[in-house]
């Protein structure tokens, strides 16, 4: 770097060779992952690939057998790594007795934000949880999905320049789950950084800027949303003789396709392909761990 550049700005997470084992478990094997500042970046496996302990340890909740993961270039333990994270975990639990204003506001004291009205207004409205009656309630009376979009509140108190949600809207309806993609959307254009463990491939295309496909603790494929393309998939070819399904169908072998069905003198109305490109990649990384 040449004398006088500006430094290029630490990365919001930044793991090299990350190794977590449990016993005679090894579920992370050496996994390499970067997430820039401002980058939504959706982390995707099977059950038991790895996905939660990389979280965890990229919050400072589980310490590294080998390897290093760094917040903003510190420590994910240290006290200024976490005061810029926020975190939601897949399975959580609120004390059933508070109220959601009670609830951010203790959060806001751990954060160091003092209790501020403002911002729990503001929290509050950005997840659908601001009405009046709502704010009566205690936690104990809300349903699955409602203490879902709590728990996102609670992870963006202190405006976090990362947030990590584990498992954000696995019991969101379909009206929720657009909530929370405006929230992420929101705060990729705030310049905070996203990691998103999901399940729902969905959901990661819309939102997520990247994908890194997790099998088995190793890091078997990243790349842009739209990038990661399947070697083979499936495609559904309408014609005036029916529909036929070809599987097993890379892009080059579906003109040829489409050309055969011409030549046999069938008219074709419709080509598509059967599930997303990201769909199809995945199901390609992770073989038959599909759990």
């Amino acid at each position: 770097m040449s004398a006088g550049a500006a430094a290029e700005p630490a990365a919001a997470i930044e793991a090299t060779a990350l190794r977590k084992r449990f016993g005679s478990h090894e579920a992370l094997a050496g996994v390499d992952l970067r997430v820039a500042a401002g980058e939504v970046v959706g982390l995707l496996g099977p059950n038991g690939a790895g996905k939660s302990t990389f979280v965890k340890l990229a919050c400072g909740l589980a310490r590294p057998t080998s390897g290093t993961v760094r917040v903003f270039g510190e420590d994910p333990r240290s006290s200024v790594a976490r005061a810029r994270i926020g975190y939601l975990a897949e399975l959580f639990r609120f004390p059933a007795h508070l109220r959601s204003d009670e609830l951010l506001r203790d959060h806001q004291v751990l954060a160091g934000s003092e209790g501020d009205l403002a911002e729990r207004d503001d929290l509050l409205a950005r997840v659908g949880l601001d009405d009046a009656p709502t704010r009566r309630r205690r936690i104990g009376e809300y349903s699955k999905g409602m203490q879902q979009r709590l728990g996102i509140a609670q992870a963006l108190v202190g405006s976090p320049g990362l947030v990590l949600l584990d498992e954000p809207t696995s019991a969101l309806d379909p009206s929720s789950r657009l909530d929370v993609r405006t929230v992420i959307e929101g705060l990729r254009a705030s310049g905070t950084a996203v990691l998103l463990n999901s399940h729902l491939l969905g959901e990661v295309e819309r939102v997520c800027d990247r994908v890194a496909i997790i099998r088995r603790g190793v890091l078997v494929a990243e790349g842009g949303v739209h990038d990661l393309d399947a070697a083979s998939g499936t495609v559904s070819i309408e014609t005036d003789a029916g529909t036929v399904t070809h599987r097993g169908v890379d892009r080059d072998a579906v003109a040829e396709l489409v050309a055969g069905h011409v030549a046999a003198g069938r008219r074709v109305y419709r080509v598509e392909a059967v599930g997303s490109a990201l769909e199809q990649a995945y199901l390609e990384a992770v073989g038959e761990d599909r759990g």
